[in-house]
């Protein structure tokens, strides 16, 4: 199963939203296994992969809420379903602002209750670039559930948290200005 909604197929629309050189230093924010970071290395990026609880020796353990990463630093951040779940979508917005250089991508597609892109456009990020991939979110959650995959715990939670309101799921692209 795929790790978030549309798989590396879903990954590789994302990087190519935007005008990618070799050489750029970019962070996968929520690693996991490290099947982006190894995607993005194919495209020839210096990139580092964040999570809390890595499963691959090609991402590092740490809190993308508190980055260990200087101030203007990074040419990009990338993010795939893994915002939402730390409950602080604005911090974890405002930590990729943090460190990433003038002129430096934002790319997110995360689960949406309605204000995602708000909050982007709030931190201060020009949207290059918005879809709404909901379609894909409920393909990847009903092939979830049919797996008994780990993630079906997590919605649950997230619905009754959010009982009655709608949640989409949203990509993202950004440009620090």
């Amino acid at each position: 199963m795929n790790r978030h909604p549309g798989g590396e197929e879903q990954t590789i629309h994302l990087l190519k939203s935007i005008e990618l050189k070799k050489g750029m230093k970019a962070l996968d924010l929520g690693a996991g296994e490290g099947e982006t970071v190894r995607i993005m290395k194919a495209f020839g990026l210096n990139v580092q992969g964040v999570d809390l609880a890595p499963r691959s020796s090609e991402v590092q353990q740490g809190d993308f809420l508190t980055l260990q990463y200087a101030a203007d630093s990074m040419d990009l951040c990338i993010s795939q379903c893994a915002f939402f779940v730390s409950r602080d979508q604005k911090k974890a917005v405002s930590e990729c602002w943090r460190v990433l250089k003038k002129g430096g991508f934002l790319l997110l597609s995360d689960l949406d209750p309605g204000n995602l892109l708000e909050i982007v456009k709030e931190t201060g990020f020009t949207i290059l670039c918005q879809e709404d991939q909901t379609a894909l979110w409920r393909e990847y959650y009903l092939e979830a559930i049919w797996n008994d995959s780990f993630c079906c715990e997590d919605h649950k939670l997230l619905q009754k948290e959010y009982k009655g309101r709608k949640i989409g799921y949203t990509m993202v692209v950004g440009r620090k200005e």
